[in-house]
Formats: structure tokens, sequence, C-alpha cells
């Protein structure tokens, strides 16, 4: 059976030229991945590297976001320049969404946090602890990141998120973190750090809203639960 190179396609097969003719939301993740490989080898076309890529990702976009250059490289057929261009482009993906928005954020529920936090925790393969300032209309004065660990835990210095709070003037916080495991609940440490910082915000008349874990699919909020 003799290969079929993408060049011998119909024209309104080919990525490049059925973006142009369709519009870029009608092509697969396949075909978009296989602009970005720009070519084939001997034996198979871009878009079939592409297709072998996803199928790697179980067709999962989240999961192919959390691919690293090592990952792509493991692919027959993509080497370090094709594997660049991946990464950038899944990284321009990453700081879109993750960009802060004009307006200002306020916080009116849990699911506002995790929409605000999930671009920065998606593909994290070890755990960030990352906590919300607000003013006393919970708006969001800043989001900053304040530890960054391993894979099942991270450290924590109350004194750290003590000390900004004061410099922010900030009326309360809200505590989050990931679980790259996945898991959404809470551990005994993930229980003991949000009673210490409770307890610590309260000697300045600084209250803590809530305590998010995030992972790709799902978050569990302390607030929601009644824990807290």
């Amino acid at each position: 059976m003799s290969y079929l190179s993408i060049k011998n396609w119909a024209e309104e097969d080919r990525p490049r030229e059925k973006l142009l003719a369709k519009g870029v939301s009608n092509l697969s993740d396949a075909e978009l991945c296989a602009i970005l490989i720009g070519t084939g080898t001997r034996n198979e076309s871009a878009v079939d590297i592409a297709k072998r890529i996803m199928n790697h990702a179980q067709n999962d976009l989240f999961k192919l976001g959390a691919f690293n250059l090592q990952d792509f490289q493991k692919i027959k057929g993509i080497g370090p320049a094709k594997a660049v261009n991946l990464m950038a482009a899944l990284e321009i993906g990453r700081r879109r969404s993750a960009g802060e928005k004009q307006e200002v954020l306020k916080i009116t529920a849990s699911s506002d946090v995790y929409r605000h936090m999930l671009p920065r925790m998606i593909d994290l393969p070890h755990e960030e602890f990352w906590v919300l300032y607000l003013r006393r209309n919970n708006t969001v004065i800043c989001s900053e990141r304040i530890s960054m660990g391993g894979i099942t835990g991270t450290v924590i210095d109350v004194k750290i998120i003590a000390k900004r709070a004061i410099e922010l003037l900030s009326s309360s916080v809200i505590l989050c973190h990931n679980h790259p495991s996945g898991n959404i609940n809470p551990s005994d440490a993930d229980r003991n750090i949000t009673q210490k910082m409770k307890q610590t915000a309260l000697l300045f008349d600084c209250a803590v809203l809530d305590h998010i874990i995030v992972t790709a699919h799902s978050y569990y909020s302390f607030a929601d639960e009644g824990i807290i």
C-alpha cells in the first residue's frame, strides 16, 4: 500500500486549506496539532502523527496540556523542534486563560474561585498553594502563590499569608491549592492548615472565607461543606 502525503489529498481535506476555507473552529484537535507539527515523516503524514499524539493523551486536551517536551519526543515523528512548537501553543492557551480580566473580580461563590484558579493549576504536576486577598466587598485585591512543592504536598507558612494580608489591608482571604492526583478530598494536613490560618487571621480582624481544592474536573470547597 503506497503512502499518500497530505499534498496529494483533496484540497478540502488538508488542514491548512480547510482552515482557510471553513474556519479554524471546523478543524479537529488532531488537525490543529498537524498544523503545528508542519510536516510528517517518510511513512506518515502530519495528521497521522497528530492522531497518535491525541491517542497518547486519550483524546483529552486537558491531559495533552500536561505533556512536557520529553512526553512529546517519546512519540515517533516528533523531534525537539516540533515538540517546542506544540509546547509553545499550549503555553499561549494557558496564558490566555490565566490572564487577568480587565474588570474587577468579585467572589460570590466557590465556583468563582474555581474558574479563576483553574487555568493556573490545571496542568501542574506538583502542588501549589495560592491565596486570594479580598476587600470588604469581596472583590479580589490580588491572587498570589505562597508555595509550591511535590506531587503530594507543599509547605505553607501562615506567617507569610498573615503578613501579606496586613500589607494589603485585606478584609478576608481565600486559600486555594491543587491536587495533581485528581482526588478532591482534603487531607488532615489541609484541614489543619485551614484551622491554623483561620485562628491566626482572627488576631488582625481578617476572615478566612474558604479553602478550595482544585482538580482538573472538579473542586472541593470547605465553606460549601460547612467545615470552615
